[in-house]
């Protein structure tokens, strides 16, 4: 195993074909919630080992709510990461945050039904903060990576995540735009709870590709649409992951790293051994 990876990306295979991504190496991993969404490819990149990995698979042949989240995340916190980065792509719900623009969100809204939020259960409970999903420290040092790019960042705003795999209706769109939502995507939930459950500082880079189906003078998303933005914004994303890797502290300053110290409360004695090495990887240093 490499050892502490400060950084993972999780978003499409094409970001980490970049000649500054050096000596790297694929982890095809197995975890206690199945198989990752690809392996893990781990390179050297601005003089620090960083992880990637293809949420939706090589191909993306991975519906939104086919992916193992839980077991993406296991496996990069097996591989020793520390921080992850989400890009993804993502309708805007606001006139102020066009396509081709990128947003660095503060909160994140789940209107997701059918898929694991969490790793915990099978006799251990935890109840994890997540007033602030994202960790805000490390999300305001990705606003400046991407702002270093040139490219036009936002900084807040709320991110609610859908089901798919179809795109929303009108009424839902607007509806949306009602309750003051920001942007709108696939993936977002659960990824970012389980990484706080893996003590994970967790930001997202969405790339506005479109105004989902609300905008009256606008064309309403396409597949065509979201693809033409991601590869045009996917030389941007690179340059904003190199800045941001040259850019991070050696340590973490946020309450990231334990965020489930106050979180376990099932008693140690209760706990079923199968469980308890289940989960021996995020609760190892709270249970004696």
């Amino acid at each position: 195993m490499p050892g502490k990876i400060p950084l993972a990306i999780i978003g499409g295979s094409g970001l980490y074909s970049m000649p500054a991504l050096t000596d790297t190496k694929e982890f095809d991993l197995e975890t206690p919630f199945g198989k990752p969404s690809a392996p893990v490819v781990v390179g050297t990149l601005e003089k620090q080992r960083v992880a990637f990995l293809a949420r939706h698979g090589i191909g993306h042949n991975i519906m939104p709510t086919e992916v193992n989240y839980r077991a993406n995340i296991y496996a990069l916190k097996s591989l020793g990461t520390e921080r992850v980065v989400s890009i993804s792509a993502c309708g805007s719900l606001r006139e102020d945050y066009a396509p081709g623009h990128i947003v660095i969100p503060d909160q994140v809204f789940d209107n997701t039904k059918g898929r694991a939020r969490t790793f915990f259960g099978e006799g251990l409970v935890a109840h994890v903060g997540t007033a602030d999903p994202f960790c805000q420290e490390f999300s305001t040092q990705l606003e400046k990576a991407v702002a270093q790019t040139g490219a036009t960042v936002h900084a807040g705003g709320a991110f609610i995540t859908i089901e798919g795999p179809r795109f929303s209706t009108k009424a839902e769109s607007n509806t949306f735009r009602a309750w003051g939502m920001s942007i709108i995507g696939m993936t977002t939930s659960p990824e970012a709870f389980l990484a706080r459950e893996a003590e994970m500082c967790y930001a997202v880079m969405a790339h506005v590709t479109d105004y989902d189906v609300w905008h009256v003078s606008e064309a309403t998303v396409t597949v065509e649409m979201v693809i033409r933005i991601l590869n045009q914004n996917t030389a941007v994303a690179q340059q904003a992951i190199r800045n941001l890797v040259r850019s991070l502290p050696a340590k973490r300053a946020c309450k990231c790293g334990s965020a489930l110290a106050d979180a376990l409360i099932t008693n140690p004695d209760v706990i079923p051994p199968e469980t308890r090495k289940k989960l021996d990887l995020l609760v190892k240093k709270y249970l004696h």
